[in-house]
Formats: C-alpha cells, structure tokens, sequence
C-alpha cells in the first residue's frame, strides 16, 4: 500500500470489516479480458467463500483454480470541501474501510466443505437461523448442492486499508469532528467512532 499511514495490520481488524460487508467485487481474467463481478461472501477459517451457478462467465474463469483479487469496500461519511474551511474543493472526500485481497479462487468440491461454504453464507445473512441445518444428506438440499456452485478464495495477501483522517494535523482533525457532530446524518456517529477508533494516529 502507498500510503503506509492508512494500513492497518490488525487480524481482527480485518476479520470485522469483512464480517460488516455484505459483498464484494471479485476480479478475474476472462477471455484474455479483466472482468469483475460482485458477489456475496463470507470469511471463515482464513477463506473467502462464494456461491453460484455451476456453469457460465465465471465458473469457465475460475477453471479448476484461478488467480483473483477480491476487494470490499465500507463507505462512511462524505467529507465536504468547507469542513476544512477552505473554499478550494480539494479537501474534499470520503471517509472508509477497504479490504484487498489477492490469492487463488477454487471450486470446492467436497460435499461437507460446500455445506460449511453455504452454512457459512447462512449464518451472515441469516444470523437469526430458521432453518434446517445444511447437509447434503438431507433431502431437502441433496438436489440444491448439486446444482449450486461453491468456491472459495484462498488469500496469499491481505491488507486493509483506513481513511478515517488519522494523517491529518491534530487541528484539522478535531475541526472535522466538530462539524461531522454538528451535521448529524446517517452515518455521521458510525464515522466518528471509526475515526476515534483511530485517533491515536491523529495525535502522532
């Protein structure tokens, strides 16, 4: 990463930023093109899982294993220009997390491994349950898993990256807390915790 004040290293810290996102942007070579596609995921046991048809654009990209770059993005707050108090539009910008991720996408294959893909998929966008446990020895999925593709990404790198002002002059960065407070949107309160998250780098 370039700007080396805006990584964080933190394992947890990354787990919990791929917990609160609810899809990503897989990239991929098809056809001697790049191609991206979006799609939901879930980060278990150190992989990226993802499910889908088991034909089409993508499952012919991933092959039997492919390299890939996965990213997630949580946007916060836009940051106007006049929170500087500037009246140049440079300072403008937008506060968020970001999680990059480059390794190898594979199909999985084993039945018990697909059932922990798609449970874990459930569990994060299903967390309050209602339903039957997924086994492939259960009727009611038998047919479902196969004719429902998982893969999973194996990262060799990842980083995460902050920008939540914690480069800015401690000056700066206090006058945009003020105004964020006073502004009081949607996702003002979450950007303010994210950026006394961390404000320790503010103080540097």
């Amino acid at each position: 990463m370039r700007r080396a004040e805006f990584e964080v290293t933190d394992p947890q810290a990354i787990e919990l930023v791929l917990s609160e996102c609810e899809y990503g942007v897989l990239s991929l070579m098809s056809r001697d093109e790049p191609y991206g596609v979006a799609v939901n995921f879930a980060y278990r046991e150190g992989a990226v899982y993802f499910h889908g048809s088991i034909e089409g654009r993508k499952v012919e990209a991933i092959g039997e294993g492919s390299k890939v770059a996965f990213l997630v993005v949580k946007p916060y707050a836009y940051i106007p220009s006049y929170f500087s108090d500037t009246s140049a539009a440079y300072p403008a910008t937008q506060f968020f997390t970001s999680v990059h991720m480059s390794g190898e996408a594979i199909p999985v294959k084993d039945e018990r491994e697909k059932a922990f893909g798609l449970t874990a998929l459930m569990e994060k966008m299903q967390p309050e349950g209602k339903y039957d446990h997924i086994d492939a020895a259960n009727p009611i999925y038998t047919k479902m898993m196969e004719l429902t593709g998982v893969y999973k990404i194996v990262p060799n790198v990842m980083t995460l990256k902050v920008k939540a002002g914690q480069n800015l002059p401690k000056e700066r960065y206090d006058t945009l807390i003020k105004h964020i407070e006073a502004r009081n949107g949607s996702v003002d309160n979450a950007t303010i915790q994210l950026m006394r998250q961390f404000q320790k780098q503010a103080d540097v």
